[in-house]
């Protein structure tokens, strides 16, 4: 049972501003749909300021200075900032400062939107309740020292009343005359799509999709989360490069985000864009694809070790094959009796080496046999011959490439 004590402190925890904007905001949007018809003017208006209210949070809040993936022009970060701010999302100050602790402490109670808490939790959780634990330090300094950075800061609340509902409405009412479609679409529309598209960053991107990268955090790389967040959606790349100005780093890859900012590169607003070193990024894509070739290959059954193989000498040998199909091939006896009349060749020709020494037949006398019957006759190694000569690998074609998982001393 809840004691009066524990709901009090329930309450102490909520962040009673967070959840008016979260719950209004939507709210309002939603009586608009009721009240008001939605015209096709406003609609494109309010997706064209949508874009430009997502890009203030992905080039500017984001990869500009929570990560300094590149460097911006003074008029570039002064227009980075309003669009940022028309997303009603909180100043770059604080939303860089939990960014950096996010990466920092990805996963763990120190991360401010911490996915191991759930889906919900990392979507809205975190902006709704106080955490018990304080997110981890993150080094802000320069966000100390960066003057547009500090004026966004102490002028955010004007700013978002500006541009984040002032300015949507008054351009759809004085352009076309649709005042309240201004208010309710490009409004309040626009701004609860906002903050879940960047929400879909802290959960979507952190549930779904792939690790072609790592797999030990939880961020995930998949086109619809892309899709959701203008590009972001690369998450398990961003995660293990966050200073790399990309965060889809193949060409044909959606990131909207990626693509503003080279523009702005090429007409001389920003500069220094940072590319993580290919060979690093590889040797990552590498490492996983050899995990997930390494799950495959314990999937699969090999031949017996040498070491459990009885030694077998050439009389023992000659005897158990009048009871037994049984060959020599590279020094190995081989018991062929399930496959004798499987044998592509006929029976008779494998049927006529029982009992042999059938090497130099099968290593090209007779037929240059591939990997996969090389591979097959190792399966059925019972012994190995005592002075045996091999003439070939002892090692299976399937084996040579073998991945081995080196313990760490």
């Amino acid at each position: 049972m809840y004691s009066w004590k524990t709901t009090k402190d329930i309450l102490s925890r909520v962040r009673w501003f967070n959840l008016a904007i979260l719950t209004v905001t939507p709210s309002i949007w939603i009586y608009g749909t009721r009240t008001t018809p939605l015209r096709t003017e406003t609609l494109l208006w309010s997706m064209a300021y949508y874009v430009f209210t997502m890009i203030g949070i992905t080039a500017g809040y984001h990869r500009l200075w929570s990560h300094r993936s590149y460097n911006a022009s003074r008029f570039l970060q002064y227009l980075l900032i309003v669009m940022g701010a028309s997303a009603v999302q909180g100043s770059v100050y604080w939303w860089a400062r939990g960014h950096r602790s996010h990466h920092r402490y990805t996963d763990t109670p120190l991360d401010p939107y911490n996915a191991k808490r759930g889906f919900l939790y990392s979507h809205i959780g975190w902006m709704l309740i106080k955490p018990a634990v304080k997110p981890g330090h993150a080094d802000i300094s320069d966000l100390q020292n960066n003057d547009v950075v500090q004026w966004q800061h102490r002028h955010y609340f004007a700013l978002i009343a500006v541009v984040g509902y002032l300015l949507p409405t008054v351009v759809a009412g004085l352009g076309w005359g649709d005042w309240w479609g201004g208010w309710f679409y490009a409004g309040m529309m626009r701004i609860t799509l906002a903050h879940h598209s960047t929400f879909c960053i802290n959960s979507v991107a952190h549930h779904l999709g792939e690790s072609p990268f790592d797999d030990r955090k939880s961020a995930r790389d998949h086109f619809f989360s892309a899709l959701l967040t203008m590009g972001e959606g690369y998450h398990n790349f961003h995660h293990q490069f966050p200073m790399d100005y990309r965060n889809a780093r193949k060409w044909y890859q959606y990131d909207p985000t990626k693509w503003f900012i080279a523009s702005c590169a090429a007409v001389g607003l920003a500069s220094h864009l940072r590319v993580f070193p290919e060979n690093e990024i590889s040797k990552s894509e590498l490492t996983m694809e050899l995990k997930r070739l390494k799950c495959e290959q314990d999937r699969i059954r090999w031949p017996p070790k040498l070491e459990e193989l009885p030694i077998v000498s050439w009389e023992t040998f000659q005897w158990q094959a009048e009871t037994r199909r049984l060959v020599i091939v590279s020094g190995f006896i081989h018991d062929v009796s399930d496959f004798v009349d499987k044998h592509p060749g006929g029976e008779r020709l494998l049927l006529k080496k029982v009992g042999k020494d059938a090497t130099a037949a099968f290593c090209g006398g007779v037929y240059d046999h591939g990997n996969a019957a090389h591979n097959l006759l190792s399966m059925m190694r019972v012994g190995i011959l005592l002075g045996g000569v091999e003439h070939v690998n002892t090692v299976a074609p399937g084996e040579r490439l073998r991945i081995v998982e080196r313990m760490s001393e």
